[in-house]
């Protein structure tokens, strides 16, 4: 997709009506479904965290960046994802948390992003957060700097791919929910992108498909 393409359909995306929840069930895991089936989000209160799905030119074309968690003790641990954390007490909303760990962990200051739209709130059971997550954007040629307490690599993915269906595929995995399961997952470059992440990123992937 062209950079200047994805600023054409700006208008549609923040119209999309899109269900977040039937996005995010063709990328769950069969056994975060049935954790689901009984859990209530209101009566446990989970923490809350905020996230940001960045596009921005590079090349011409539209890319997203995600980012390659550090090893350490937790289950996110060398993981992939979104810049982001949880809130603090400056942030006056959630979206200011998204764009304050965007800087904090991958270097673009807040000034050279545009905010489009929240997507929809996903539960995730193994850290017990409610993510918010914002999709945002911006018109430079970005230079990432990576937080090396944080971050282990950064992964800038052409959003054609994001649309390949050919880069959605099955694959046997260990997870926080079973030691070997087979569960969806996103091929990005030489990397896969399950859980979570691969759950928003078909969100946005299905606004993409419905609109172009």
């Amino acid at each position: 997709m062209e950079f200047n393409q994805f600023l054409n359909i700006i208008p549609k995306i923040t119209s999309s009506l899109i269900s977040g929840k039937i996005s995010h069930d063709k990328m769950a895991p069969a056994e975060r479904k049935k954790l689901m089936e009984a859990y209530n989000l209101e009566k446990n209160n989970p923490k809350k965290a905020a996230i940001l799905m960045l596009i921005y030119p590079k090349n011409e074309k539209a890319h997203l960046v995600l980012i390659l968690r550090n090893s350490y003790k937790g289950v996110h641990s060398a993981q992939i994802g979104f810049p982001g954390g949880k809130p603090e007490p400056e942030d006056d909303s959630l979206q200011a948390t998204a764009l304050r760990e965007t800087f904090e962990e991958i270097g673009v200051a807040s000034e050279k992003i545009n905010i489009v739209r929240s997507l929809t709130e996903i539960y995730i059971p193994p850290s017990d957060f409610l993510v918010y997550p914002f999709l945002g954007f911006s018109t430079e040629n970005l230079n990432f700097v990576p937080d090396s307490r944080e971050v282990a690599g950064i992964i800038e993915w052409p959003i054609a791919e994001l649309l390949n269906n050919k880069n959605c595929i099955l694959k046997e995995m260990a997870t926080s929910y079973s030691a070997n399961i087979e569960i969806p997952v996103f091929k990005a470059n030489n990397h896969f992108i399950w859980g979570a992440t691969a759950m928003i990123l078909c969100e946005l992937k299905d606004i993409f498909t419905e609109i172009r």
